[in-house]
């Protein structure tokens, strides 16, 4: 019994190492996508970065947020992590609901605290929908609400901005 455990942790070790080297491989392609986001639209912690309102804008919105959350920000993978997620969320309702041709990405950090908006021209409010296990769409403000410490809107005379906040 105890032979048959060695001989499977054995088989089992390249595997994770094999792993490994693939998760930083990855995480140094991000990171290059990040960098190369950030030279080609701006850093969104400057200023606020101006993206089309097409669906392939949220990774580039992605992107921006990794950057500046581990490169400029340092923050913890964690955090980084979720940040990047629910931008994603906030940059696909603003593509899928608004009807607008832009939308605004900006982040701004003060001490413990982290907050990441996403600008577009239309009044209407998101508004947080009742999620079920299995849905698979309408969980962006669910998950936004669950992973961030405050989330709102603020109404602009012309258009909102839909925000998060996480404590870092």
């Amino acid at each position: 019994m105890m032979g048959g455990m060695a001989g499977l942790e054995g088989v089992e070790q390249p595997r994770q190492r094999g792993g490994a080297v693939a998760t930083r491989r990855m995480a140094a392609l991000e990171d290059e996508q990040a960098l190369k986001a950030l030279e080609l639209y701006g850093n969104p912690a400057d200023q606020e970065v101006r993206l089309p309102s097409r669906p392939e804008s949220a990774a580039t919105a992605r992107r921006l947020t990794h950057g500046v959350a581990l490169r400029h920000w340092a923050l913890s993978a964690q955090t980084s992590e979720y940040a990047v997620l629910l931008v994603s969320e906030l940059v696909g309702n603003a593509v899928r609901h608004t009807g607008a041709r832009v939308f605004g990405l900006r982040m701004l950090r003060r001490r413990g605290w982290i907050r990441v908006e996403v600008r577009d021209p239309s009044r209407g409010l998101p508004c947080l929908l009742p999620v079920q296990p299995m849905d698979v769409s309408g969980r962006g403000l669910f998950l936004v609400d669950k992973l961030s410490d405050r989330w709102g809107v603020d109404l602009l005379p012309r258009g909102k901005t839909t925000w998060f906040e996480m404590r870092v």
